[in-house]
């Protein structure tokens, strides 16, 4: 559990915020599920009710968070999604397909234990391994997206030995799956950085970026990636063409 101080010249409840936001952007607290309640929340952060008010609050100006009268306080459901129905291309494919030079660098790989969100959406049961793995992506020097991937280890076998400076992941999973790769569910969103992305990213923590929520499935209709794309608005352009069958 995170301790809270003035020493780094941060006021608490900004410190509240970014605790709350990082439990979101991480996946551990999911759309449309109540978060702790405010005094659940002042027993974890041994923080006052008034700070954790005003942290939360900060949220809600956001649109991370909507409170509800006598329910509790819940993540937002974003309104924006795409299913991505034609030829499904990684960043770094598309990125190579473009001519762009990039660096890719591993800033964390750990194999995990999934929760219940993260079982859900790869299909695995609460307790099983999952690879975690944090990847930023640089173009001449400048970060121009952080990339969250939460695998499924049982599909992949053996993948989280895999070195992604070198190994494009699409190209890992097909080689230790055995299958090809399939369909994506995007979700598009509008965020700030935060403390933690904004690192990554090189960039102020209230700056805006894009999140790409997604879930990659195998040709056979398995899920093996359940992640975020995190884009720098000022550094990226998406563009997307599809075809009328």
């Amino acid at each position: 559990m995170p301790k809270f101080d003035k020493s780094d010249g941060e006021l608490l409840y900004v410190q509240v915020s970014d605790y709350v936001r990082e439990k979101i952007y991480s996946k551990d607290w999911g759309v449309d599920e109540p978060i702790p309640s405010e005094h659940e929340l002042m027993d974890m952060l041994h923080l006052s009710r008034g700070t954790v008010q005003k942290g939360i609050r900060q949220l809600v100006d956001e649109g991370l968070l909507v409170q509800q009268r006598g329910r509790g306080t819940f993540v937002v459901q974003p309104v924006m999604a795409r299913p991505s129905s034609n030829r499904l291309l990684s960043f770094g494919e598309s990125m190579s397909a473009q001519g762009i030079k990039y660096l890719t660098k591993v800033v964390k790989s750990e194999v995990r234990q999934a929760g219940p969100l993260c079982a859900e959406n790869l299909q695995m049961d609460v307790g099983d391994d999952y690879l975690y793995l944090c990847r930023v992506r640089y173009v001449s020097h400048r970060a121009v997206m952080f990339i969250e991937s939460h695998l499924n280890l049982s599909v992949c076998p053996g993948i989280e030995e895999t070195n992604f400076e070198h190994e494009a992941l699409f190209a890992a999973v097909e080689r230790t799956s055995g299958h090809g790769i399939g369909r994506s569910e995007m979700v598009y969103t509008a965020r700030t950085a935060g403390k933690v992305r904004g690192g990554y990213l090189e960039c102020d923590e209230h700056a805006p970026v894009l999140e790409l929520d997604q879930l990659v499935r195998l040709d056979n209709g398995v899920p093996f990636e359940w992640g975020s794309v995190w884009l720098p608005a000022n550094r990226c352009v998406i563009s997307n063409e599809t075809h009328r069958a």
